[in-house]
């Protein structure tokens, strides 16, 4: 399906960079049903209490949460409704995700969540990490980490009918 057809929308930026606060206001401001797909998994005590931060900020503003760490694409089928708006948050802890569980193909498994997008009826805002700025890095696993991910973009990004770049919380339109 062309970009034309899908109603998704990629939100990228850097750390801290005020992409999911973006992305929470554009699903806002949509006025359908919001409903938040977390894929962060607690990998440790540090990452645990980030997800109860980020649970107990949505718990009174509107949100319905669901997690997924690997199956986003069931689970965006599962959630699939026209007067529905899907935020994922986040792509790149998704791709990590992938990573870190045996036999998964990361770059099929995008390639079918790309593909996959013109064929909901919701709303669907992708947040991920720009992570192609920085250096090259110095291990196999976080070079292949970057790759993945910047694959991934570029796919959804050539699916997304508006793909916008966060930087100190100021978005830019590159699409749409």
């Amino acid at each position: 399906m062309t970009a034309s057809h899908s109603r998704s929308i990629l939100v990228l930026g850097g750390a801290r960079s005020g992409k999911s606060r973006f992305a929470e206001g554009l699903a806002r401001d949509t006025g359908l049903d919001r409903f938040y797909l977390a894929t962060g998994r607690a990998w440790d005590d540090e990452m645990q209490a980030r997800i109860e931060t980020h649970k107990a900020d949505r718990a009174n503003d509107g949100w319905t949460t669901h997690e997924e760490p690997l199956d986003l694409i069931d689970a965006l089928k599962a959630l699939d409704q026209p007067d529905r708006v899907i935020l994922v948050d986040c792509l790149t802890l998704w791709v990590t995700n992938l990573m870190m569980e045996e036999g998964r193909d990361v770059d099929a498994d995008g390639a079918a969540l790309a593909s996959s997008l013109g064929e909901l009826q919701a709303t669907v805002i992708f947040v991920s990490n720009e992570v192609g700025f920085g250096i090259v890095p110095e291990n196999k696993m976080a070079r292949a980490f970057r790759d993945h991910a910047g694959r991934l973009h570029q796919a959804i990004a050539a699916e997304a009918a508006d793909v916008y770049f966060v930087a100190a919380g100021l978005p830019l339109k590159m699409k749409g």
